[in-house]
C-alpha cells in the first residue's frame, strides 16, 4: 500500500468514525429527553374527587358517565346506574398510570398505533375525556393498541402487556403504559350495574308464548307442593323443573340496557316472543316481555306492581334491558318438557 491510498484510508476513517460520533449524540440528544420521563406519572395534577364526569368517545360511539352525589350514571342510557366501583377503580387506575415507554412518533406512526382522534378514520383510538362539574375538560388521553412484549399468535384475544398511548396535547410522544386498560370502551355494557330482576319466592308462574301456547304452575306456600294448572290425566308436574323455572327469575342479571332512543317496535314489543307472569308470596307481580333477540340477549320490559315494590325493580322498570337468553332457558321450556317422563 503506498503512501497517497493509506493517507486517503485515514481520512475516510475518519470521517466514518466523525459521522459515527455525530449520530450518537444526536441519538442521545433525542434519546435523553424521553429518558427522563420514564417512571413519571401520564397524567399530572389530576384527583378522584376533580372528577365529575367521564366522556368516552370511540370511533363507533360516545358514552357519558356522569356523577351526580355518591353514583355514577350514564346519560345516554336515561340516567341508568353505573356501576360504582368498576368505574372508581378504573379512574383511580388511569390517574395513578406511570410512564413505562416513550418513542417519538410522527402521522404515520399514530395511525399504526391507532393513536388518531376519533373521526379521522383508519388509525383512531378511544379518546377519554375527564371534565369538572362546569364542564371543562380537566385531563385528555388517547388510547391506542395494546402492547406486547412479544407478538402473539392472536392480538384480538392474548392478554396485553400493556397500551399504547398519548396525550393529545403532545402529539409527537407516545407512551406505554403496563396496564392494558381493558375497559376503556363506549361500550354500555362495560360500565351497567348488572344488577337485574331478582323475583323471589314465587306462588305462581306463567308463560305465554307468541304462538298461543302457555302453562302455569302455583303453590300454596313457600314448602307447599307445585301444581300444573290444567293437568290431565296422567300427567305429572316435575318438581325440580319447576323449581328451576321460578329459581332462574331470581337471577336475571343485565347483560346491557338499550339506548333511550330504541322504539317498542325496535325491541319487539308489539310481538312479544314470550310473556311471563310471577307472583310472589310477599304479594308482588311481575310481568317480564320478552321481545327480539340482540345476539345472546332478549330485549326484556319489567312492569312490577304491589305495595311495596323494590327501588331497583322501579328503575329496572323505566329501562328496555338486555337479558342473556340463557337466564331465560328453565322458565321458557314447554309445557310437555315440565312433566315427568313416562316410565
Amino acid at each position: 500500500m503506498n503512501r497517497r491510498l493509506a493517507a486517503a484510508l485515514l481520512v475516510l476513517l475518519l470521517a466514518l468514525g466523525g459521522g459515527a460520533l455525530v449520530y450518537r449524540h444526536e441519538q442521545r440528544a433525542r434519546e435523553a429527553p424521553q429518558a427522563g420521563v420514564l417512571g413519571q406519572p401520564l397524567i399530572r395534577g389530576l384527583t378522584l374527587a376533580d372528577v365529575a364526569s367521564l366522556r368516552i368517545v370511540s370511533p363507533a360511539a360516545t358514552l357519558t358517565l356522569v356523577r351526580s352525589g355518591d353514583q355514577w350514571t350514564i346519560a345516554e342510557r336515561g340516567g341508568f346506574p353505573a356501576d360504582f366501583g368498576k368505574l372508581r377503580g378504573f379512574l383511580l387506575k388511569t390517574i395513578e398510570l406511570k410512564i413505562g415507554q416513550s418513542e417519538p412518533i410522527d402521522e404515520s406512526d399514530r395511525a399504526r398505533l391507532d393513536l388518531l382522534e376519533p373521526g379521522k378514520g383508519i388509525g383512531a383510538g378511544t379518546l377519554l375525556e375527564f371534565l369538572s362539574a362546569d364542564g371543562k375538560p380537566l385531563a385528555q388521553l388517547l388510547v391506542g393498541k395494546k402492547y406486547f412484549k412479544r407478538a402473539p399468535d392472536n392480538p384480538a384475544k392474548a392478554l396485553a402487556d400493556g397500551r399504547f398511548v398519548l396525550l393529545p396535547g403532545r402529539p409527537d410522544s407516545a407512551y406505554v403504559v403496563s396496564d392494558p386498560l381493558l375497559q376503556a370502551s363506549a361500550a354500555s355494557a362495560a360500565w351497567i350495574d348488572s344488577t337485574g330482576v331478582r323475583i323471589e319466592k314465587v306462588k305462581s308462574l306463567e308463560l305465554r308464548n307468541a304462538d298461543g301456547t302457555r302453562w302455569r304452575i302455583e303453590r300454596a306456600g313457600e314448602t307447599a307442593p307445585w301444581k300444573l294448572d290444567g293437568a290431565r290425566r296422567g300427567e305429572k308436574l316435575e318438581v325440580t323443573k319447576a323449581n328451576a323455572a321460578w329459581y332462574s327469575l331470581s337471577l336475571l342479571s343485565l347483560a346491557d340496557v338499550a339506548p333511550d332512543s330504541l322504539s317498542a317496535e325496535q325491541a319487539g314489543f308489539d310481538r312479544p316472543s314470550a310473556t311471563i307472569d310471577a307472583s310472589t308470596l310477599a304479594g308482588l307481580d311481575y310481568r317480564l316481555t320478552l321481545g327480539k333477540q340482540e345476539g345472546n340477549a332478549y330485549y326484556v320490559r319489567l312492569s312490577v306492581r304491589g305495595a311495596r315494590v323494590p327501588e331497583r325493580d322501579q328503575e329496572l322498570a323505566r329501562h328496555t334491558l338486555l337479558i342473556a337468553k340463557s337466564k331465560f332457558e328453565d322458565v321458557l321450556k314447554k309445557r310437555s318438557e315440565l312433566l315427568e317422563k313416562k316410565k
